[in-house]
């Protein structure tokens, strides 16, 4: 049986007694519920009970002894803050919430595109853009076919050059409205039909004729490049665009090798024969291996997609700014190679079209050195990494201009210039690639279409001064191009990184 409690005062140290009082009304704020007490609980109770506190004051009552049981009677309510119980370990007391631990991050989605599929992506695009440079080492020997003069052979870069800037524009958003595999196996296709047609051309006008379609159907590179990055994920798209973009580049600079090599040994027309040939199997493989993956189209009608290509112009700054930039240093990276097969063929070097050929390979080695451009994008350091390789690309124009008394001078010129394009190309795409995921295809046409104008303006400039001013107005050219994309990307820093 439980009898009601009444809280007394302290016992009287000379009587015992002690003299009863009654409690004080708890209200239901103060408690939630009866004061009650078993007389042996305070029989166990060593020091004088203390005087009565609000519970709200409770936080700041004196502790009781480590020993003391705290009487049911002054435990808090429910609903109030709870009171630190001596003699309970410090685990079973309920952890603040600022000291929770913090729910597990979402997983980063994991990448379709795995190393193996990420070089087959290079290769492919490798060999697809060499088919536009096969013909800068072999402009001598076209022009002895032919019957054209050196000075206007550089046409035959710029043809291609310019039908490369209208595929961009006019197909390669194509890969926003349909099936990206099986858009890259036709074009794969039409490429080796391309490439048949100029290896048998019997006549200026025809080689013209079929490098137009060989220029046209070269942007499957780009359409690989848009699929790639699809593929890959948010925090692997840097690195893998990196990849497939050393494949570019390589793929370009060692079509000079190749095509040199072989020209040597069978002729310039078996240069596009077999590349032809290996247009066809490629294209087989890519068909087989490729995931059809499926993305998120566009709404929009070809025309209405095609004029969409403008529209992210005028919206999009920061295409606006890599884009131009992207002319400007493919103006620089055209003007070198174009013209470079010039001074090595004539005397007093009289290199054979291999040894030309061989000068892509220092240009490989560049490309290579800059394939990390993209991881330093992925680690926001796109901006620093431009104005470093921008300023590699002026200096090696220092080198460049030895080229006819130094061919070291020119191998280190070389792997500076390639080392700064690939750099700066590759933190370009990697860039722009965040802007509008599902445009990808439309901002790569976009981008691009000013490095192929850049890329047919260095051509024709280059043939056109070295015929009237040599190897030195050559250089000062490439070398005035190169410091204008410096003072341009510096520009643009005032208003802000972009």
């Amino acid at each position: 049986m439980v009898i009601p409690c009444k809280i007394g005062r302290p016992s009287d140290p000379e009587t015992g007694a002690s003299a009863p009082k009654e409690a004080p009304a708890i209200t239901d704020g103060e408690a939630s519920a009866p004061v009650t007490a078993d007389t042996e609980t305070l029989a166990r109770v060593e020091t004088p009970a203390p005087k009565p506190l609000p519970v709200s004051d409770l936080s700041t009552a004196p502790k009781p002894a480590p020993e003391a049981v705290l009487p049911a009677a002054l435990q808090p309510a429910a609903s109030l803050s709870p009171v630190p119980v001596p003699g309970l370990p410090p685990e079973e007391e309920a952890p603040p919430a600022s000291h929770l631990a913090p729910l597990p991050e979402p997983a980063a989605p994991s990448s379709s595109l795995s190393p193996a599929k990420a070089l087959l992506f290079s290769a492919a695009c490798g060999l697809a853009v060499a088919n536009i440079y096969y013909a800068q080492p072999l402009l001598d020997a076209l022009a002895a076919e032919f019957g054209v003069a050196p000075a206007a052979i550089g046409l035959v870069v710029t043809v291609t050059q310019l039908c490369y800037a209208l595929g961009l524009l006019l197909l390669v958003p194509l890969g926003d409205l349909l099936n990206r595999r099986r858009l890259i196996a036709v074009q794969m296709l039409l490429s080796a039909g391309a490439l048949l047609i100029v290896g048998t051309a019997p006549s200026a006008p025809m080689l013209l004729a079929g490098m137009a379609a060989v220029g046209l159907l070269a942007v499957v590179t780009q359409v690989l490049v848009a699929y790639a990055s699809t593929l890959a994920s948010p925090a692997e798209r840097g690195r893998l665009v990196g990849i497939v973009q050393s494949g570019i580049v390589i793929g370009i600079l060692l079509a000079r090798t190749f095509a040199g090599t072989l020209t040597d040994l069978a002729g310039w027309r078996s240069v596009y024969l077999i590349s032809g040939l290996l247009m066809l199997v490629t294209g087989a493989v890519l068909f087989r291996v490729l995931p059809d993956v499926s993305h998120k189209k566009t709404a929009l009608s070809y025309p209405r997609l095609l004029r969409s290509v403008f529209t992210l112009f005028k919206e999009e700054r920061l295409l606006r700014v890599r884009a131009v930039l992207a002319f400007l240093i493919f103006t620089a990276f055209s003007t070198l190679w174009t013209a470079l097969v010039l001074p090595l063929s004539a005397p007093p070097l009289s290199l054979s079209h291999t040894a030309v050929g061989a000068f892509g390979l220092a240009g490989a080695a560049g490309a290579l050195a800059a394939a990390g451009a993209g991881r330093l994008a992925d680690r926001g350091l796109g901006q620093r990494t431009t104005g470093m390789a921008l300023v590699l690309l002026l200096a090696s124009w220092g080198f460049i201009g030895f080229t006819p008394h130094s061919l070291t001078a020119a191998v280190v010129g070389v792997i500076l210039l390639d080392l700064a394009v690939q750099a700066v190309h590759v933190t370009n795409q990697s860039l722009i690639f965040t802007v509008r995921p599902e445009a990808r295809s439309r901002l790569t046409a976009g981008y691009m279409m000013f490095y192929s104008l850049g890329s047919a303006t260095g051509a024709i400039a280059s043939t056109s001064l070295y015929a009237v001013s040599g190897w030195s107005g050559v250089c000062l050219f490439g070398a005035a191009v190169s410091g204008l994309a410096l003072l341009f990307w510096a520009l643009t820093l005032r208003r802000g990184p972009k």
